[in-house]
């Protein structure tokens, strides 16, 4: 396993807004921060495949979500949101995100784990995501370059 096997990752600074008086970001805000990394790989992917958002994303609903906290981020550090695609399931995909930071000497400091699970449901039930979509999210899965 590389050190890295997430597909894609986005980086943003941590705002006033979303930290207490210590400085610390309040825990409500990584929720925050793995949507806005989602959209990010939603919009790369929807750079493939146009229709993604109609086709796809639209009917696509978050049914569970997990977060473990190793370290706290804090006021205006520069974070990565990593994200990846860990299953695809008939009408589910389960997406796993970490936030780290880098360290002064080299490497990153693992804040945050998270996960969480979509399902397809078109019509308000579960249903089979299409093919089209299941491909290219295994394309990207399998192609994406190491961040």
């Amino acid at each position: 396993m590389t050190e890295n096997p997430f597909t894609f990752s986005h980086r943003l600074r941590v705002r006033w807004a979303e930290a207490d008086m210590q400085g610390i970001v309040f825990n409500a805000n990584y929720m925050l921060y793995f949507d806005v990394a989602i959209t990010e790989y939603w919009r790369e992917l929807g750079q493939r495949m146009p229709t993604l958002h109609e086709e796809f994303l639209i009917h696509s609903y978050v049914v569970k979500s997990t977060i473990e906290f190793h370290a706290p981020a804090r006021f205006d550090e520069l974070i990565d949101i990593r994200v990846r695609t860990s299953r695809l399931g008939g009408s589910s995909m389960k997406v796993a995100f970490e936030i780290h930071r880098d360290k002064a000497g080299g490497g990153t400091d693992h804040l945050i784990s998270g996960e969480s699970v979509y399902v397809f449901a078109p019509q308000g039930k579960s249903a089979a995501m299409p093919e089209a979509v299941r491909a290219l999210i295994r394309d990207y899965e399998r192609s994406a370059p190491d961040q």
